[in-house]
């Protein structure tokens, strides 16, 4: 007997308001990192600027990813489109690699062929100024990715911290350049600028790979699913073969639930339906299902063999 009813409802609502927000902000952070940039001559406020611009690509595909994992299940994807996260992620972890390809190519030409820098002082000014609205919507996106499990947001505000810290160390340099005249600091920040975005982009693109592989829930999870089982464990009750994935927010558990053969179908229902009941609650946006068995069959306890 196989008992599905815990499927979860999505609540989360619509998220892509905090994709909007965070394409308003690359927009507003690009055009200032531009004028920094365009004002000083620094590559390190070029690099600053090129990232900024994956940041908005990023965005947008954020949103498209966002729009998507919203739809319910449906004739063709029976669980749901919550994956869609995954390529957002995917997209951005490849952006960041473009972005750093462009940005080492400009500094090595930079470092053979260094040019002072002008304006150190508005242009720093003005990129000060975009680490801080960069800054305000990175913690916004951390909060609401973490609250609601969207991996998308969760994304996109880290690759937004991240820029926030690049800012940071681009501006110490040019200001440092400005102090000691030493040229060729600008371009070496700029490729530590570069190597720093390609280590986001590989974790980025190594976590969306994971959960597009059906990774199995994390040990905090499955400790939760522990606990939850136990009190019917000690009533008789065996729970095996217990498997379990995430896709984007939604967890996915199923595993076979071994009682007594005397037990009527309707009492096996109900239990399983309690258990269902319990993980739901212990674990949000969890689908449930358990298959029910009687404990006295050998074949209820096959199954499937895992590495």
């Amino acid at each position: 007997m196989e008992s599905g009813a815990g499927s979860c409802r999505d609540s989360r609502g619509d998220l892509t308001r905090f994709a909007l927000l965070s394409i308003a902000a690359a927009v507003v952070t690009i055009a200032m990192k531009v004028i920094a940039w365009q004002i000083t001559g620094s590559v390190g406020l070029l690099s600053d600027a090129a990232e900024s611009v994956v940041n908005l690509v990023a965005a947008v595909g954020a949103f498209v990813a966002l729009r998507v994992a919203a739809r319910p299940a449906d004739t063709g994807h029976n669980f749901g489109h919550t994956k869609a996260e995954y390529f957002s992620a995917v997209i951005e972890g490849v952006m960041i690699f473009v972005a750093a390809g462009a940005i080492i190519v400009t500094a090595i030409n930079r470092l053979i062929n260094p040019t002072e820098l002008e304006a150190v002082g508005p242009g720093l000014a003005i990129s000060v100024g975009a680490t801080v609205i960069n800054g305000v919507v990175a913690v916004v996106l951390l909060r609401a990715g973490r609250r609601h499990r969207s991996i998308t947001l969760e994304a996109d505000g880290k690759h937004l911290m991240t820029d926030v810290w690049t800012t940071v160390g681009v501006v110490f340099g040019v200001f440092l350049v400005a102090v000691t005249g030493w040229l060729r600091l600008d371009p070496l920040i700029a490729m530590a600028v570069a190597i720093n975005i390609l280590v986001v982009g590989s974790r980025l693109i190594w976590r969306s790979a994971a959960g597009m592989m059906d990774a199995a829930l994390p040990e905090s999870d499955l400790a939760v699913i522990d606990t939850t089982l136990s009190p019917h464990r000690d009533r008789g009750v065996v729970f095996h073969d217990i498997r379990t994935r995430e896709a984007g927010h939604r967890r996915f558990v199923q595993m076979h639930m071994l009682v007594p053969g005397e037990w009527s179908v309707q009492h096996a229902h109900d239990l399983a339906e309690e258990v269902e009941g319990e993980l739901r609650a212990a674990l949000s946006h969890l689908d449930v299902a358990i298959h029910v068995e009687p404990v006295d069959d050998p074949r209820a306890y096959e199954s499937w063999r895992l590495s």
